[in-house]
């Protein structure tokens, strides 16, 4: 599902709202989440899952193409954690 669909799902589910506040609101929370992953912030969804932030240190890789040794560099990365809710339904539990 892309953003575009779960706004109209929204919307569909949701008559007395206008397709544009569906739309301000799911971006709002999006940007929030975001926002607050940024700052280093932990983002927990109760049932859903939690967002957080990992940190992955500098390293020697290689290049695929040459196998030559390369730096790369300290770096911090998006990581989702489902919560037990979401994991049992996907388990048919």
């Amino acid at each position: 599902m892309i953003r575009s669909e779960l706004i109209q799902k929204i919307a569909d589910e949701n008559p007395h709202l206008y397709q544009r506040d569906v739309e301000k609101i799911v971006n709002t929370i999006f940007e929030e989440i975001t926002d607050a992953m940024s700052r280093g912030d932990r983002v927990e969804l109760r049932g859903f899952g939690a967002f957080s932030v990992k940190k992955r240190d500098q390293r020697i890789g290689r290049n695929p193409r040459t196998g030559e040794a390369v730096e790369v560099e300290e770096k911090h990365v998006p990581f989702f954690k489902t919560g037990k809710l979401l994991r049992d339904r996907l388990n048919g539990n």
